[in-house]
């Protein structure tokens, strides 16, 4: 298995990852859309713009929109934000998570072409690779979306780091990669009174290695995309 990484934000001129992409957003869409699922949601549809996303959760039965746009502020018009702590407050079951995100969304529609695409965060590292390693990927492109020009995004390279050590068979400790989260650039602003949309209880949930048991798959539609858990 060979592997190799893009970053979201340096993808001018970069070759087009067609084979295993797992985009990676740690702080914080791929860890709310796993509260999500993990609360019951059944299933989660990723859509790149705040109207595209209205519009669609318009369409469907039982829906719901959650999201955010650049810097972390809660998206206008929508029920939540991209908050999993939030989320652990919200009536979920059954219904149709409508996400739209600055990074991660933004990931999983730059490469909607790849033959196996993952949305990944820490909450779902192990059973992310774990149903890689079924799928006889030979190659896999880990797509790092938090760095920015004020984020080193090493939060998202921790968690590339920890699914490609899974994938070797490599030691993988949860709180080496737990703490690589909270130091990050981006970690850091979790919890300070300049970033009033980023509670510290939002930087812990991130932070916790393996704390749902399934993976997040992406699926393509004529309309869209659709995330839903597969367990280990």
């Amino acid at each position: 298995m060979r592997f190799s990484r893009l970053f979201l934000n340096r993808l001018q001129d970069q070759p087009e990852a067609t084979d295993t992409v797992v985009v990676i957003d740690v702080l914080r869409s791929f860890t709310t859309a796993a509260v999500a699922l993990s609360r019951g949601a059944r299933a989660v549809y990723p859509v790149a713009a705040v109207s595209a996303a209205i519009e669609l959760a318009a369409q469907l039965d039982d829906s719901v929109t959650v999201g955010a746009i650049a810097g972390g502020d809660p998206a206008p018009g929508f029920a939540w934000g991209n908050s999993p702590s939030e989320l652990l407050q919200a009536e979920l079951a059954g219904k149709a998570v409508v996400m739209s995100t600055a990074a991660g969304v933004r990931g999983l529609q730059r490469f909607h072409r790849a033959r196996h695409l993952y949305a990944a965060s820490l909450a779902c590292a192990g059973a992310t690779a774990e149903l890689i390693r079924r799928s006889g990927a030979g190659h896999v492109c880990f797509v790092i979306t938090g760095e920015w020009v004020d984020r080193d995004g090493d939060e998202d390279i921790a968690c590339a780091d920890c699914i490609e050590a899974l994938l070797c068979g490599r030691p993988a400790d949860p709180a080496v990669f737990a703490r690589r989260v909270r130091e990050s650039d981006f970690g850091r602003r979790f919890g300070q009174p300049a970033w009033p949309n980023l509670p510290m209880a939002d930087l812990t949930l991130c932070a916790q290695v393996d704390s749902v048991d399934f993976a997040m798959p992406v699926r393509r539609l004529e309309s869209g995309m659709l995330i839903q858990p597969v367990f280990r």
